[in-house]
């Protein structure tokens, strides 16, 4: 079987809803990305995977593939696993490359919240089932579990205080591709921003007494991000270096009323199938849509925040859900070669009662 790496990944700046990317459709802001990815690249790709959530519907990797100048040969497909989307899309290009399907992809996702058609989301689940919306599935979670207010602005706080941090160190530098005229930094983090101050200022936004508050969930979002991943025998036939390479993968369900504890059962399978303990992972990317959701993810695996999103997340910078798997993997690219972690791990969890978790290894 083959072993799928990857030897590249971009991002876009990530924009508020209506904001400095408001004027971009999905498939604009994908074409920069994926432009970026296949300038240097002196072969074909074999297939465009793209995640998308809102629309406007279409086969928006096809369009995004136009878009970006791809030969017409050039195909393209586009998945949606809601906010797992770019995530998916990602995995799904891996077992392709081993199951002998193509050598090149360019996987991972976007999303135009500003220039979504739907005035309201698809339904997650049946209504018998229950189907809140996730700010009042966050706040389900924070009840069942015990997860304070407290707990969940103590994680917020540290995701901002490291985006900061790496905005700092221009860590967010080598991931980003230039769109003329944006500013090359993610519009929701602002540098010097007291967000300790902020925390303890805003109140619960989904509930009355509730937990869940504007600072420590994320917002609303713009952005595209994708990966480069080929065999590694066509890295090496190209002269690339891969730097992640694909272990193994997990996509289970749980309640839909209790979305943000989908990574636990998904991660919690993944190291179970791999022989592995959650100590033998140096390294885990997480899509923080809530505080709460990280809260208690260390809490359920006994680990410090040590080892999750380092370098900040979604509650600093955002969450353009069909974007942000692959956010979390493009992340997961460059903190990789500053860190040299042996395994890695990303997830997410997903509206309707999902969790997607992605084994990897330092392929370098």
């Amino acid at each position: 079987m083959k072993k799928a790496v990857i030897v590249n990944a971009k991002r876009t700046v990530i924009g508020k809803k209506n904001g400095i990317l408001k004027n971009y459709s999905p498939e604009r802001l994908a074409a920069y990305v994926i432009h970026d990815l296949v300038k240097d690249l002196d072969e074909q790709v074999d297939d465009i995977i793209l995640g998308n959530v809102v629309g406007p519907g279409g086969n928006i990797a096809r369009l995004s593939a136009l878009e970006s100048g791809q030969p017409y040969a050039t195909s393209g497909i586009t998945v949606d696993r809601q906010c797992g989307s770019g995530l998916e899309a990602i995995r799904l290009a891996c077992h392709l490359i081993q199951g002998g399907a193509g050598d090149i992809f360019i996987a991972g996702g976007v999303e135009s919240t500003s220039n979504s058609p739907f005035e309201y989301r698809a339904r997650f689940s049946p209504e018998h089932i229950g189907d809140p919306d996730m700010g009042i599935a966050a706040e389900n979670v924070a009840e069942k579990y015990g997860i304070t207010r407290e707990k969940q602005d103590e994680f917020a706080l540290l995701s901002y205080e490291r985006a900061q941090e790496s905005l700092r160190k221009s860590f967010f530098s080598d991931e980003l591709v230039q769109i003329e005229g944006i500013p090359m930094r993610d519009e929701g983090l602002k540098q010097n921003m007291n967000y300790e101050r902020l925390l303890k200022r805003v109140p619960p936004s989904f509930k009355k007494n509730g937990t869940v508050t504007a600072g420590n969930s994320c917002g609303i979002n713009d952005g595209a991000a994708a990966v480069l991943v080929m065999s590694e025998e066509k890295a090496k036939e190209l002269n690339l270096n891969p730097v992640l390479r694909f272990v193994d993968s997990v996509v289970i369900g749980t309640d839909p009323n209790y979305p943000a504890t989908g990574p636990i059962p998904a991660v919690s399978k993944i190291l179970a199938k791999n022989n592995l303990s959650i100590e033998d992972i140096n390294l885990i990317e997480i899509n923080e849509a809530f505080a709460v959701k990280i809260a208690l993810f260390a809490r359920e695996f006994s680990i410090s925040y040590g080892k999750i999103n380092p370098e900040g997340g979604a509650i600093a910078m955002g969450h353009p859900y069909g974007a942000s798997g692959a956010i979390l993997v493009t992340r997961l690219f460059y903190e990789a070669k500053r860190y040299k972690p042996r395994y890695m791990l990303s997830a997410i969890g997903i509206g309707g009662g999902l969790g997607i978790a992605v084994l990897w290894e330092m392929a370098i």
